[in-house]
């Protein structure tokens, strides 16, 4: 299994050794590993002292981290070959005439390509298909923790009153309901990943009846100092539209008069967002017209003529009547916003067709 990283880091080690149990599906006794500082912090004669947080790593999966011994082919061979074997086929070169990769995802997907084909394909040693031999394999193997080390999903973040966390002096953006809560953030390629323990923020309203435990709530690209990465969908009660436009009112009503009046359906909603907008006055006195003439004509009628009447712009008195009736008369809806050209109220000039013109005789006198 090859997985590429950005750096060496403990964390790093930990998330790629937590990704590499979950695809075998199981825990060996013990893995075998080469001796950076983040597994062994010394030797003392000859004997590698390990790093404490790479054994609690080892208590919480079940298994116990090994180390090879230095220059011995036997064992330091057989960590570095799976390393060398990766380079040869994934690493640009001039032998393998590999272009360079355009970014960070294309060298992921690369690695997840040869790593299905060396173990779907039969090995020279074993004479076997790695992927089948897994099978068999994992029934040999210790049970799987419920959840991932803690140190595998990053470093431990606050989320701040405005929603957000800070990494490498950058602000990110997080999901309603996580301020004050305790989320951990890593680097994921060119990607910030943020995780959150559901199970502590079980008594967070916007967080009830969700599924529990370490799950992933946010994922931004990863920024520089100054240019925060803020997803406006997670400030669903901000008054931007997340396409950056301002938002279009949302009416709520706060008295009896306008529950029923927007309670007449989406017509109604769209007169008051429409005719508001557009300056109108006295739209209390024509909401409760509105609610009168629903009660002689029908509630359907009147929330039709009010869609209508918000289409075309129409909200001086009597206007709405005007439309339910022409409505009621059998007028198509269309043609209450389409203007006809062949008809005009402005009066033709027909009449001044022969002012100021004369004809060939008058001309000859």
């Amino acid at each position: 299994m090859v997985i590429p990283v950005w750096d060496q880091t403990l964390p790093t080690l930990i998330t790629c050794l937590d990704a590499t149990l979950h695809r075998l599906g199981g825990v060996p006794t013990y893995v075998l590993t080469d001796n950076p500082r983040t597994v062994s912090i010394d030797h003392v004669a000859g004997v590698p002292v390990r790093h404490p947080q790479i054994v609690e790593v080892g208590r919480h999966y079940g298994m116990q981290v090994h180390t090879c011994v230095p220059f011995d082919p036997e064992s330091k061979g057989g960590t570095e070959a799976t390393v060398k074997i990766a380079k040869a086929d994934l690493v640009p070169t001039d032998a393998n005439l590999r272009a360079d990769y355009a970014s960070f995802a294309e060298l992921e997907a690369a690695c997840e390509t040869f790593t299905n084909k060396v173990n779907t394909r039969v090995h020279r040693e074993s004479a076997r298909i790695p992927a089948e031999a897994l099978v068999e394999e994992r029934a040999r193997l210790h049970v799987l923790p419920a959840a991932p080390h803690t140190m595998a999903l990053g470093q431990t973040r606050s989320v701040n009153t405005d929603q957000t966390v800070r990494f490498g002096s950058v602000r990110y953006s997080t999901p309603p309901g996580l301020v004050g809560a305790e989320v951990w953030v890593r680097a994921a390629g060119m990607e910030l990943v943020i995780i959150a323990d559901l199970d502590a923020l079980a008594r967070i309203p916007d967080w009830a009846g969700e599924r529990r435990g370490l799950v992933e709530v946010a994922r931004h690209r990863l920024s520089t100092p100054g240019t925060p990465r803020i997803d406006l969908a997670h400030y669903p009660d901000h008054p931007q539209d997340p396409s950056g436009a301002p938002r279009i009112p949302r009416p709520r009503a706060r008295t009896s008069a306008e529950r029923d009046f927007l309670a007449l359906g989406d017509g109604a909603t769209a007169w008051l967002i429409e005719a508001s907008a557009a300056g109108t006055v006295r739209i209390r006195a024509k909401m409760t017209a509105a609610l009168e003439l629903a009660a002689l004509v029908g509630t359907d009628q009147v929330d039709a003529g009010l869609g209508i009447a918000a289409t075309a712009g129409r909200f001086a008195e009597g206007d709405l009547a005007m439309i339910v009736d022409h409505h009621l008369s059998g007028a198509a809806a269309a043609d209450l916003v389409i203007a006809d050209e062949a008809h005009s109220a402005q009066p033709g000039t027909t009449s001044w067709a022969g002012f100021t013109t004369t004809t060939s005789m008058e001309t000859t006198r």
